[in-house]
């Protein structure tokens, strides 16, 4: 038996408690990248809204921006984005003057000039955008925000389009943090899900962004995919450690073809159940660790020293709609189709559809037609679950008294951590709550325990 493989069997998927747990608790629950979450967005905020809402903010604090890229040369069936295949560089380039033009909307809304302390490219596939328009977009963004000197400057990659030239302007533009797609290595999964690519691919690009001095690099990596088995996520991971990324996410597939069409491609009798799917991810979770990575929430793990590391030790790891980061911003800006801005007063979402997000744009109006004003009871569990998804435990009382609250508020949501509690998932000592080691795969379900927003509502994925 080899190193690989010996890991699978102390696994927590070995437990005997676990398919009971499983079919007690197989429901579904959002992912809290955000709380409201985007389901509960509604028309109610608009443009105006978020135009007053950028009027509000304050000069003298940094944002984060998001440009979101809806471009891919190939669409992957497992691929829960909102994205699309193009083949013609035209439509890209036309992008991006339309980007540059809801920017200039944008920073008409500002009230005066602001610094961008984080710049973050996501998809899609933010590396179909040619030089020029690389050039062109980051030209457009440091002539509307100050960007400061050692700002975090992130791409997400596809290395299958990727090339050495494109990373070295990217890299003349400030890139210094990437995020590669990689999946699963294995031939028969990758058939699965139209996602055909070699490890000397990943390879390659990994090598070229070290050339151009990126110096933190993340690997996506998935489980749960079709035809997939805990010996190929290992394997995948095996091969994939000896490129030493300072991070790497670990996802679990989420099929919804409800609301992904192309994902009706994948044969459902293909898929793994749920205690395989919970034995990939702790088995590649135990290796991981023999390898020195820091578990990281739900599915992230990085180096002891990644910046991602060191803000879960120092108590300040945040969660967003990009996933666990270290970005101390409390306002993000998003630009482009779909795309998400969080402020202070809510959340507020761009037109998802390419269409309608350029005929708003082309007619002088920002593209924001839904979301969600915050109040202080939603603020309020916020908190309480962006700690427990980061620090797996959360300090009630302490949440509470920053938060004009008191413990005894929380009955309704004790009665429920009550149940997790006495099935082993959870810790409730006094008013600190703590995920066990059993319980960590239900994560989600011990935050939902907060939620009086989302909690009896469909559309999300399977927690396992």
């Amino acid at each position: 038996m080899n190193a690989v493989t010996s890991l699978i069997p102390a696994t927590l998927a070995a437990d005997p408690r676990i398919p009971a747990l499983i079919e007690r608790y197989d429901g579904r629950a959002p992912r809290y990248t955000s709380y409201p979450t985007a389901l509960q967005f509604t028309p109610q905020v608009e443009a105006e809204t978020y135009r007053r809402w950028l009027g509000e903010l304050p000069t003298d604090e940094p944002v984060s921006l998001y440009a979101h890229v809806p471009f891919c040369k190939r669409l992957c069936w497992y691929c829960g984005c909102n994205t699309r295949a193009v083949s013609k560089p035209r439509l890209v380039s036309d992008y991006v003057a339309r980007l540059k033009d809801e920017l200039a909307l944008v920073r008409a809304a500002l009230p005066g000039r602001m610094t961008a302390g984080a710049i973050h490219l996501g998809g899609g596939t933010p590396n179909m955008l040619g030089e020029q328009d690389l050039a062109e977009l980051f030209g457009a963004l440091r002539e509307a925000f100050d960007v400061v000197p050692d700002a975090e400057i992130a791409a997400e990659i596809d290395p299958a389009v990727l090339t050495r030239d494109w990373v070295r302007a990217a890299a003349s533009h400030g890139l210094n943090r990437a995020s590669i797609g990689v999946q699963d290595l294995s031939p028969h999964v990758q058939e699965a899900v139209n996602r055909i690519e070699s490890f000397e691919v990943v390879r390659d690009a990994v090598t070229w962004l070290r050339e151009a001095g990126v110096g933190s690099i993340n690997l996506d990596l998935m489980y749960g995919l079709p035809r997939q088995r805990t010996q190929d996520v290992l394997t995948t991971l095996s091969r994939i450690l000896t490129l030493k990324p300072e991070r790497l996410a670990l996802f679990g597939y989420a099929h919804v073809p409800w609301a992904k069409a192309h994902q009706k491609l994948i044969n459902g009798d293909d898929l793994p159940g749920a205690v395989e799917r919970l034995d990939q991810s702790e088995a590649a979770a135990a290796l991981l660790a023999s390898a020195g990575y820091v578990r990281i929430g739900l599915d992230h793990y990085a180096l002891p020293d990644d910046e991602i590391a060191v803000a879960l030790a120092a108590g300040r790891l945040r969660r967003n709609f990009q996933g666990y980061t270290a970005d101390p911003h409390s306002t993000l800006i998003g630009l482009g189709v779909s795309a998400i801005s969080a402020l202070p007063q809510g959340y507020v979402q761009n037109d998802a559809s390419e269409v309608g997000w350029t005929r708003r744009v082309r007619e002088g109006r920002l593209a924001a037609i839904r979301g969600v004003a915050l109040t202080d009871e939603d603020r309020f569990r916020a908190e309480i679950i962006e700690r427990l998804m980061c620090d797996l435990s959360v300090d009630l009382a302490e949440v509470c008294a920053r938060h004009g609250r008191r413990p005894d508020d929380l009955v309704a949501e004790r009665a429920r951590l009550a149940v997790l509690e006495a099935d082993g998932l959870v810790t409730l000592d006094g008013d600190r709550l703590g995920m066990t080691a059993l319980g960590a795969p239900w994560l989600r379900t011990a935050a939902q325990a907060f939620d009086v927003q989302s909690r009896d509502q469909g559309g999300h994925s399977k927690v396992l």
